[in-house]
């Protein structure tokens, strides 16, 4: 179980340590904690300034000290097709880390190698999450949650 300071130093370490490219698909539901998670990431990674959600944008590129971060929000995408128009095949040069907040709406289109991380609530209400972590094909390792 992980509260916010938790998943922040987790996310953190992540964007320090993982080795490039670097895919990871942010499952949970609303408020579960993937924005956080993104931006901790984002930020062990170098991102500095403001990070806004890319709900309405849906697609944010950042530079870092250890390359580029790309983070994209799919809840507003209808069709897996509609993940084309955001630059899909361009994701996932050599030094990007890539998150995707609700990557169920990529559907089949979600590439391999990457990681699942799903983040559920432990008590509605709480501010305890529950993390899965799940590879699809050979992703580079991750540092585990505290």
């Amino acid at each position: 179980m992980l509260d916010q300071p938790a998943l922040e130093a987790w996310g953190r370490r992540i964007g320090r340590e993982a080795a490039r490219p670097l895919f990871l698909a942010l499952r949970g539901d609303l408020g579960a904690g993937k924005s956080v998670l993104a931006r901790a990431i984002a930020r062990g990674a170098g991102v500095t300034g403001p990070m806004p959600s890319p709900t309405f944008n849906l697609l944010y590129r950042y530079d870092a000290e250890r390359g580029r971060i790309v983070h994209i929000d799919l809840y507003r995408i209808t069709a897996p097709e509609d993940v084309w128009e955001l630059g899909w095949q361009e994701l996932g040069g050599p030094d990007d880390v890539v998150l995707v907040e609700w990557p169920e709406r990529a559907g089949p289109l979600l590439p391999e190698p990457r990681w699942d991380i799903v983040l559920e609530e432990d008590v509605p209400g709480s501010h305890l999450r529950r993390v899965r972590m799940e590879p699809h094909g050979r992703p580079p390792d991750l540092p585990g949650p505290p």
